[in-house]
């Protein structure tokens, strides 16, 4: 079964798809409507080194005028879960559905 998660982050990098996935996926590009885009400071180490980044961006609730670009990537069942691993210390995964009128998971800051 094919799991959609929309990228607007460092899971578009090429370095951080093949630490996590060891391939480098396809992407769709896609929008993501009412949301904006802040910065969320990153607390574990190992997801500083493989995105070169102490900062990553991190979707928010905006105004329905709001929309984020991004990626809508194709993961497998065992793909979504390592990406649950990369982004476990500072976000959380939810649903959403794209401007395509897609399904997909999105990565949000723990609250």
């Amino acid at each position: 079964m094919t799991e959609w998660v929309f990228s607007y982050g460092t899971l578009r990098l090429a370095q951080v798809q093949q630490a996590t996935y060891g391939r480098l996926l396809d992407g769709h590009p896609d929008r993501l409507p009412g949301y904006r885009l802040d910065s969320l400071p990153i607390t574990n180490p190992d997801v500083v080194a493989i995105s070169g980044a102490a900062d990553h961006p991190v979707a928010v609730p905006g105004t329905p005028q709001d929309e984020i670009d991004g990626l809508r990537l194709a993961l497998t069942s065992a793909e979504l879960a390592a990406t649950d691993t990369y982004e476990a210390a500072d976000y959380v995964r939810m649903p959403v559905v794209l401007a395509s009128g897609t399904a997909a998971w999105l990565y949000v800051a723990k609250s």
